[in-house]
């Protein structure tokens, strides 16, 4: 059967807002006066706690990577707490994943994020149930973009991996589904949209609305199986 297997920060939901207020609270509590702006500073939440800890940091000097390390785990502890207080589905992705499941598609999550935190703010969104497989940064000994990270999420949801693509955001997603010899889709929407040419994936996705139809461009249903 065919599989959709998709990022989960940047490509189904923005979640950066309650990203950059975990790492404004580790400034606030360093006591220092910078913070790291919702909107301008989105593309590098969307990288990991630690690039904005360096972004901030780097503002009022030369980065401490001991400073970093020591905030690290106080900013995934914030971060947990409001994990989904500005979070948001982008629009139309409830809508998507029930068309793809409707059409025979099984869906899964491969995150660079850490698999309970993605687990918690899935199940906050509420899509958890809708994907039969979710592997996170520490499910196996590798991340993203080795490629086995992907393999394995597609065989978690009961997939092949020659009927299978990739829905990201970054450089990285697109580096995965090419170790992996898959097709890959960046979202053209978010706050590196105007990235997304430069990676060269295979489609550019602007809008949930078009998923379906964009997927079975790429994966064809197989007229003999009907998958």
């Amino acid at each position: 059967m065919r599989s959709a297997i998709f990022d989960l920060d940047g490509t189904l939901a923005d979640t950066s807002g309650d990203l950059i207020a975990a790492a404004n609270a580790c400034f606030a509590a360093r006591g220092v006066t910078v913070r790291l702006d919702p909107v301008t500073d989105a593309g590098t939440a969307l990288r990991g706690g630690r690039a904005m800890l360096r972004l901030g940091y780097g503002r009022l000097g030369e980065v401490d990577e001991e400073l970093v390390d020591a905030d690290y785990p106080r900013l995934l502890a914030a971060y947990e707490t409001g994990i989904a207080e500005r979070t948001r589905l982008y629009p139309g992705v409830v809508a998507a994943l029930d068309d793809l499941a409707a059409a025979g598609w099984l869906l899964g999550v491969c995150t660079n994020k850490p698999e309970r935190r993605a687990r918690i703010l899935l199940g906050e969104l509420g899509v958890l149930d809708r994907f039969a497989a979710l592997l996170g940064a520490d499910t196996l000994p590798v991340r993203k973009p080795d490629p086995l990270h992907y393999t394995r999420t597609v065989e978690g949801v009961g997939g092949s991996v020659g009927k299978s693509v990739l829905i990201g955001d970054s450089v990285t997603d697109r580096d995965t589904a090419r170790n992996a010899g898959v097709p890959v889709v960046l979202v053209g929407f978010g706050p590196a949209a105007a990235q997304m040419p430069a990676l060269e994936p295979d489609a550019i996705l602007d809008s949930f609305a078009d998923l379906t139809r964009l997927l079975d461009g790429l994966i064809p249903l197989d007229p003999a199986s009907g998958t």
